[in-house]
């Protein structure tokens, strides 16, 4: 038996990529019956694609007793306002990035979630990348010793999309800007791996068109005694390579390939994209998980873990909490730009960007 899902928004188009896998392979037992969003032309052209029943308020979807759970791929703004809506009709949630574009709504968030006990996910792919799991298997297995740095770069090359000024993701007051929407990936990641950090150092800014602003910045989180980590995204950036780098006690891990920039550009054929040294080794040794061709199947790969958390089958891919404490983190680089300072997480000064 399938599970039934609708989708409330189709704004962030990584849903439609979950919808393509869902469809494609029957075997994750997930179907799309049901979808809203406020623009018509885009609700129009998702109901062409995936032959699901439209529905003209939010209300309405989460009024049918058929439709179990809802990805909600709304513009940010309007993630508040959903999780609450779908968390008081009883339906499991799955939650497209960024969280909010406050810590107030992310509040709101969690609350909801608590207050009605709903099933609660976020979708980062990045969680569920097999090359980064190896990575978080290969540090939890102790045998790199202390880590000292950490370094994530995490791009894409907006610049040179013909239409992406006009998109919702350069509005403020729908999606803040593109380092809250995107580097919230590259933040997240080194959470997952590390936990929550004292404090951050950033500098971010507008670089190239003022209609995208924040498109370029580097984040240093300090965790007490280590590691210090470094979050790099530049959302200008035509072609890259490294995108992960470790730097331990016993040895060192490095990742390519793993975005939109080095993954779909030209690369030597074989080239690991994933390798790690131990010193006592004195050698590489070299993952043998490949590199999709082309990212947007790191994102498809999502499917099946969203299917299997639907089901019951595997725990959140990140819970509100979880989110929550990503979105302090990305929101404590806005006060530190602004202020110019080493800026603690718990700082209430984030709970007002």
């Amino acid at each position: 038996m399938s599970i039934r899902i609708g989708i409330l928004g189709f704004a962030h188009g990584h849903v439609n990529l979950y919808c393509n896998e869902w469809r494609d392979n029957p075997g994750l037992s997930v179907s799309v019956t049901a979808g809203w969003d406020h623009d018509a032309d885009r609700l129009d052209q998702s109901v062409k694609t995936y032959h699901f029943s439209p529905y003209a308020t939010p209300t309405a979807l989460l009024s049918e007793s058929g439709v179990e759970a809802v990805v909600i791929a709304a513009e940010t703004s309007l993630h508040a306002e959903l999780v609450e809506q779908a968390a008081a009709a009883g339906k499991a949630i799955v939650l497209q990035k960024p969280m909010a574009l406050t810590l107030a709504e992310a509040d709101r968030i969690v609350a909801a979630v608590h207050q009605h006990n709903v099933p609660f996910s976020m979708a980062w792919q990045m969680r569920v990348d097999p090359q980064n799991i190896q990575i978080k298997e290969l540090l939890s297995s102790g045998r790199f010793g202390k880590v000292f740095m950490v370094r994530r770069r995490h791009a894409l090359n907006t610049h040179e999309w013909p239409t992406f000024t006009s998109l919702w993701h350069t509005k403020p007051e729908l999606n803040r800007d593109i380092w809250a929407d995107d580097a919230a990936h590259a933040i997240d990641f080194i959470y997952w791996l590390f936990g929550a950090p004292e404090t951050v150092t950033a500098e971010i800014d507008s670089l190239f068109d003022p209609r995208v602003p924040m498109d370029n910045g580097i984040a240093v989180y300090r965790y007490p005694g280590g590691p210090i980590a470094e979050v790099v995204c530049s959302f200008t950036c035509a072609a890259a390579e490294n995108t992960v780098e470790i730097i331990a006690e016993k040895g060192s891990i490095i990742q390519n390939y793993g975005d939109v920039p080095s993954c779909n550009v030209p690369r030597p054929e074989n080239a690991p994209g994933l390798k790690w040294y131990m010193s006592a080794d004195k050698q590489w040794t070299y993952s043998q998980i490949p590199s999709p061709a082309h990212h947007s199947q790191r994102i498809a790969g999502l499917a099946k873990p969203i299917a299997e958390f639907l089901a019951g089958r595997r725990p959140p891919i990140a819970t509100a909490e979880e989110g929550r404490t990503v979105l302090r983190m990305t929101l404590a680089c806005y006060v530190s730009v602004r202020e110019g300072r080493r800026v603690r997480i718990d700082d209430p000064a984030v709970e007002r960007v």
